[in-house]
């Protein structure tokens, strides 16, 4: 969520930062207008409360000096009325302002390139080359099930559509895959979690996935849980409604999490293979940091997913999201993108962004400055990396022309010391 009172001070930079983004800018003059009245309603409060403040004082010397006192008490429930009235209008007005002020995007950095979709996102750097093959490449859909460890049929059957079995060697490559990328991140200082699948409305809305997202989680009605998306959802809310201590920063956490999402709207999108699941492996980064920190914190954690990337040597595109491709809560994201032969191009295998105070103020996470006062912590998050893509871009870099797949050397150790998968 974003600070009101920047806002009324500088109006026309949010209304810039929602042309970029490619939205409507009228809601700024609504966020505007009903904050101006709950203020007025707020103002009248605090008159009615000093009243009450003088008439208290009026009743106890009246009464001291026993004289009447009556017509003060009298004067002190009509106080006390309109007071109860007024603070009922104030808690509405708030709540309209906040309701509002919860669907409105994080303003863009400064760096971020300007863009209305991503074909405007620039590459900034690429690693590895795309392997050569001396046959015509294929897709993992095609692969995955003659070797036997990809069943989409079945899947389908248990669940319906986006739902994949693995089975033998498909279920141990995704297990090893996330136990290596685990073993990274720790062995570069982040502390492993592993947190509850279900969190409260509270939470979800904390991260910025509720309200504008509630058509894409799915919602255990009598529970009134929601399923994750991602890590990023219980991992970022670990201190929601805490002040942490200035020493404890920066935090930085890996988790291992299935991710749920229902993909509304992306019907027609990646329909065949294990690209676009409603069920899916992520490890997740989180980094907890001070203000002044966070856009090297950024460089650190895109770093980190590039990393394990490295080690498998899958070839990547690195490109920071333009001002209408970027999402709600960002504030700057770079995207990972791997190379897939078999579709001849580099897919989105990894997000990650600088949210900045966005996330922090809606989860009311605060920490102790050096001055002892209580500020707003920054807050990023990005895929360290997403399992199942990670899968597909293996299945299809390391294929053979036997149709067996080459199982990369960082991963040997996590299949027994196997290299292949025939």
């Amino acid at each position: 969520m974003l600070d009101i009172k920047k806002i009324r001070e500088n109006p026309d930079e949010l209304r810039k930062a929602l042309k970029d983004r490619g939205q409507e800018a009228k809601v700024v003059d609504e966020i505007l207008k009903l904050d101006s009245e709950w203020r007025e309603l707020r103002s009248a409060s605090d008159e009615l409360r000093a009243k009450k403040n003088k008439v208290t004082q009026e009743i106890a010397l009246l009464k001291k000096e026993k004289k009447d006192a009556e017509p003060n008490i009298h004067e002190m429930h009509k106080v006390n009325a309109e007071l109860d009235g007024l603070a009922r209008g104030e808690a509405e007005q708030e709540g309209k302002l906040r309701c509002v002020m919860l669907t409105i995007p994080n303003i863009p950095h400064s760096s971020v390139p300007k863009g209305t979709s991503d074909a405007d996102n620039p590459v900034i750097r690429t690693w590895g080359e795309p392997p050569k093959f001396s046959f015509k490449p294929r897709e993992h859909w095609e692969i995955a099930p003659e070797l036997g460890i990809m069943d989409f049929e079945r899947g389908v059957k248990l669940a319906g559509h986006r739902f994949t079995l693995l089975r033998g060697d498909g279920a141990k490559l995704e297990r090893a895959v996330i136990n290596f990328f685990l073993d990274v991140h720790e062995k570069n200082g982040y502390t492993e979690i592993f947190p509850p699948l279900l969190v409260n409305e509270k939470a979800a809305t904390g991260t910025g996935n509720l309200p504008k997202f509630a058509d894409q989680l799915y919602y255990c009605n009598e529970d009134k849980l929601y399923l994750i998306p991602t890590a990023e959802v219980p991992v970022t809310n670990i201190y929601m409604d805490e002040t942490v201590q200035r020493e404890q920063l920066p935090m930085h956490f890996c988790a291992y999490t299935p991710c749920f999402r229902r993909e509304a709207g992306e019907y027609q999108r990646d329909i065949k293979g294990y690209m676009r699941q409603h069920q899916f492996n992520k490890v997740e980064l989180v980094h907890i940091c001070e203000p002044k920190d966070s856009y090297d914190e950024l460089e650190l954690l895109t770093k980190e997913a590039e990393l394990v990337l490295q080690l498998l040597k899958l070839p990547y595109t690195v490109t920071p999201l333009c001002t209408g491709d970027m999402g709600f809560a960002s504030a700057k994201t770079y995207d990972i993108n791997v190379w897939l032969p078999g579709q001849g191009k580099y897919r989105e295998i990894s997000s990650c962004s600088n949210c900045e105070d966005f996330q922090a103020r809606r989860a009311s996470i605060r920490y102790w400055d050096e001055k002892g006062k209580p500020q707003f912590v920054h807050t990023l998050n990005g895929s360290g990396i997403a399992v199942g893509r990670t899968v597909i871009a293996i299945i299809e870099n390391y294929q053979q022309k036997d149709g067996s797949i080459v199982i990369p050397e960082a991963l040997r150790p996590y299949m027994k010391g196997r290299d292949k998968i025939v």
